[in-house]
């Protein structure tokens, strides 16, 4: 709390500039300049982020308003067309007032994806089939270079 003043039973106190045994404050634990300083978590949501913005450069108008969330994994009650497995993605529709919503689920993707590359390239397949599920389009016309 450097540059906040700190106030204890109505006292204004000066910023702490020293932890209680003069050492001082505490830095960041890892250097932003580290790969690790980036969760997992972050990194996908960086991936789901590309896509998405691959896809609405070319589907913008028909995108208009739809929400693209990530979950961790999917609910345990599967929905009745899903067959066996476990998703990687849900489409939404719109409906009574609510947005079409597009989830992709962060931890299926990870355990199947070999490298980080992989994985970019599971989540923008993912992504493509989840949108042209949600345009009525086959994948190959929502993203050219979509790879069953």
């Amino acid at each position: 709390m450097s540059t906040v003043q700190r106030r204890s039973a109505g006292v204004a106190l000066a910023p702490r500039r020293r932890d209680r045994r003069g050492r001082g404050l505490r830095g960041p634990l890892m250097p932003t300049s580290l790969p690790g300083y980036r969760s997992r978590a972050e990194r996908f949501d960086d991936h789901v982020l590309a896509a998405v913005e691959r896809l609405e450069r070319r589907w913008a108008a028909q995108l208009e308003g739809t929400e693209f969330a990530v979950e961790d994994v999917p609910p345990s009650n599967p929905a009745p067309w899903e067959h066996g497995g476990v998703p990687l993605g849900r489409c939404f529709p719109a409906d009574a007032g609510m947005p079409a919503r597009i989830v992709v689920y962060r931890r299926p993707l990870e355990t199947r994806a070999v490298d980080e590359a992989d994985l970019a390239d599971l989540v923008r397949d993912v992504l493509v089939e989840q949108v042209a599920h949600l345009l009525a389009r086959a994948p190959e016309d929502v993203d050219p270079g979509y790879h069953s």
